[in-house]
């Protein structure tokens, strides 16, 4: 008899989600649907309560927002993006609620068109696009910009 499959690795780890702090839950939760093609994974989070102050260390916390399926993936890990009241949006790295992350990678198929969507819906560049070669891996286009909120985001096309 074989034993089930476990969906977690071999060490019994699998990973679940990236977190991004955002001061308007809604809207940048929109700029990854409209940009990068993320899904609305309901239910809606609306988390309050004393088992969330207890896990948070904030007393009376209120935690709204959404997990967002990946492109490119079905019942994957997601991004949580996650508005709190009380906010922190100053990056005091001793509370959970502080705001970002560092960067998240996109691969995308045509970089042009994902920079252009992402300028038209409020994003903006930090560098400019670059073509690399490497060896062994093949050749990479790539350009770091930010989301409307500041966020870093690594757009990347190989080929």
């Amino acid at each position: 008899m074989t034993e089930p499959k476990s969906p977690f690795g071999k060490n019994g780890i699998k990973y679940v989600h990236t977190n991004i702090i955002a001061d308007d839950w809604r809207k940048l939760a929109d700029f990854y649907i409209q940009v990068f093609d993320c899904r609305p994974k309901p239910p809606e989070r609306n988390i309050k309560g004393d088992w969330i102050d207890k896990v948070t260390k904030i007393d009376g916390v209120h935690i709204e927002g959404i997990h967002l399926e990946l492109p490119g993936y079905e019942d994957g890990p997601t991004l949580e993006i996650f508005s709190y009241d009380p906010e922190n949006l100053n990056p005091d790295k001793s509370q959970i609620n502080r705001q970002g992350f560092g960067h998240m990678a996109f691969l995308v198929d045509d970089i042009d068109t994902a920079v252009e969507k992402l300028l038209n819906n409020g994003g903006s560049l930090v560098g400019e696009i670059q073509n690399v070669d490497f060896e062994k891996l093949g050749h990479l286009q790539i350009v770091y910009c930010k989301d409307p909120e500041g966020n870093f985001l690594e757009i990347q096309k190989w080929s």
